[in-house]
């Protein structure tokens, strides 16, 4: 770890914006979405943390099966399905949960007949034309399952949830498609969660906001009651006092408008730092808020310290989290927090903090 750069997770962090979740949705069971390796927090790090909720959804069943060998007990969804037949005598060993959003998974669960009593989760296209049944096919996906013997959730997908545009259509479609099933429903992602009661119902699905990251700019993290799990800092390993019309980086994309005092520091798109972060995106340099200036390299990116007189050789930086919200700095690079979290580089090494 002779090298500065680490990201340290703060579990406290995760357990306090799961509690945030249960606040929203007082009636509504939480399945926390860990997908991505926990949003590249680490899954059983993350797991463990939020082992207060009711279940768990992840990508595929190798990630599910890691969890039940862990020795978590509660509902483990599979969000895309299960993506071959093959996998379901592992569903069924496991009781792995998965969604169906296809007529060639009815089929699959129909000739594996001890498939059709493990959770099922029927998904609607509402809108999002993504995965899902048509409103015109899904009565005929429903009955097929029923009358297989099978009770499933129904559940949607909202496309806009963090936008002005809202849910409203999505929502008419899906209590359409769904209005004649008495069944759980699961409708909620972190986005609807926070601002539509009207879709919690017997499931909400919270992801990015247990990271605490606002999935509803530019509301930020803080004004929702979030705090960030995941800090990741470095600190600056040069310092370099440059002249008026002096050029950083690759390709000479910041030109020094006057004499400046500027730092590198250990940090690069190697790391999972976006190469693409333009000259100002947002970073602190011993607790003050300053900008990457130049192009980010591999290993290195390069900072202004004009304002910053006290820092030298081994000054703390922080890339995101505690005092930096990462959505601040997705919004500089013109991405979302999501991708930043989610790309941090298996070569940092990830503390654990209480």
């Amino acid at each position: 770890m002779s090298r500065p750069i680490r990201a340290t997770i703060h579990l406290s962090a995760l357990s306090h914006n799961l509690d945030v979740a249960r606040h929203h949705a007082t009636h509504a069971r939480v399945l926390a979405v860990i997908k991505a390796n926990g949003y590249g927090h680490g899954m059983l790090r993350v797991a463990r943390a939020l082992a207060a909720a009711d279940g768990f959804a992840v990508l595929n069943v190798q990630e599910a099966v890691t969890l039940r060998e862990a020795g978590f007990t509660q509902e483990i969804l599979l969000l895309e399905g299960f993506f071959t037949a093959d996998e379901l005598p592992l569903l069924t060993q496991h009781r792995i949960a998965t969604v169906v959003h296809a007529q060639w998974q009815i089929d699959a669960l129909l000739r594996f007949s001890s498939a059709v009593n493990i959770p099922l989760w029927l998904k609607a296209n509402s809108g999002m034309n993504r995965l899902g049944f048509q409103a015109s096919e899904f009565p005929a996906a429903l009955d097929a399952l029923q009358h297989a013997g099978a009770t499933p959730t129904l559940m949607t997908h909202f496309a806009r949830a963090d936008e002005s545009e809202g849910i409203a259509g999505q929502l008419t479609c899906f209590n359409a498609i769904s209005r004649h099933a008495e069944l759980p429903r699961s409708m909620a992602n972190s986005a609807a969660l926070l601002s539509y009661p009207q879709t919690h119902a017997d499931w909400v699905r919270p992801g990015i906001m247990l990271y605490g990251a606002s999935p509803l700019p530019p509301q930020s993290a803080a004004e929702l009651g979030l705090h960030p799990a995941m800090t990741l800092s470095s600190e600056v390993i040069a310092l370099r006092n440059i002249k008026a019309g002096d050029e950083v980086g690759y390709g000479g994309t910041f030109q020094a408008p006057c004499d400046m005092r500027i730092g590198v520091v250990a940090c690069g798109y190697a790391d999972g730092y976006p190469r693409h972060a333009p000259t100002g995106t947002p970073l602190l340099v011993n607790g003050q808020r300053s900008r990457v200036i130049g192009r980010v390299s591999m290993d290195m990116l390069t900072v202004d310290l004009s304002n910053i007189p006290e820092a030298n050789v081994g000054t703390p930086v922080t890339l995101w989290g505690e005092g930096m919200p990462v959505e601040d700095v997705a919004a500089a690079a013109g991405t979302i927090s999501y991708e930043l979290l989610c790309a941090v580089a298996q070569r940092v090494p990830m503390l654990e903090a209480a």
